[in-house]
């Protein structure tokens, strides 16, 4: 699979955390907090409609989400948009 990420805003990019089992715990402005069970937090900025930079998504993906990029793409394919 390749390495390029796909480009998501943060509302996409939310919904997609949300069906992967986590739940939006507070807003504070433009940045939204999300929880998993099992003690995963991010925090994605959603500024209109306007696309996660790359590098931020790729930190979200491995430091937050604990997830390499390939196993990121194969699910975000797998929920579709």
């Amino acid at each position: 699979m390749s390495e390029h990420l796909p480009v998501i805003s943060g509302k996409v990019f939310i919904k997609f955390l949300e069906k992967i089992g986590f739940t939006l715990v507070r807003i504070n402005g433009s940045h939204h907090r999300l929880r998993h069970p099992d003690g995963r937090v991010t925090t994605v900025p959603v500024h209109r409609n306007m696309d996660l930079p790359k590098g931020l998504l790729r930190k979200i993906i491995r430091e937050d989400l604990k997830m390499d990029n390939e196993d990121f793409q194969k699910l975000f394919i797998q929920f579709g948009r």
